[in-house]
């Protein structure tokens, strides 16, 4: 496989996981914190209704673990397609 060919897969898999953890955002930020806030607050979690959780706390909790999942990913995706680092060293 040239060069090429790598950097393409490489980048159409970067892409497959940013959309992958931007629906998973969208959804909890935007669907499950306003569109659909009026429905989960007939659920209680924690003595709280759902909506409003998720619209105070859940939707943040879950960006700073998608922001540490896109890391690891990436991490590992640099080391199948042996991608080196900004000084020309393989990580």
């Amino acid at each position: 496989m040239n060069k090429s060919e790598n950097s393409k897969l490489y980048w159409r898999k970067n892409l497959q996981y940013l959309g992958i953890l931007l629906s998973i955002w969208f959804t909890a930020s935007i669907l499950c914190s306003i569109v659909f806030v009026e429905q989960l607050d007939k659920i209680q979690f924690w003595g709280y209704r759902l909506g409003f959780y998720f619209a105070q706390q859940a939707s943040i909790w879950i960006f700073v673990e998608i922001i540490f999942i896109y890391a690891w990913l990436m991490n590992r995706l640099d080391k199948k397609f042996r991608v080196e680092d900004e000084k020309g060293e393989p990580e």
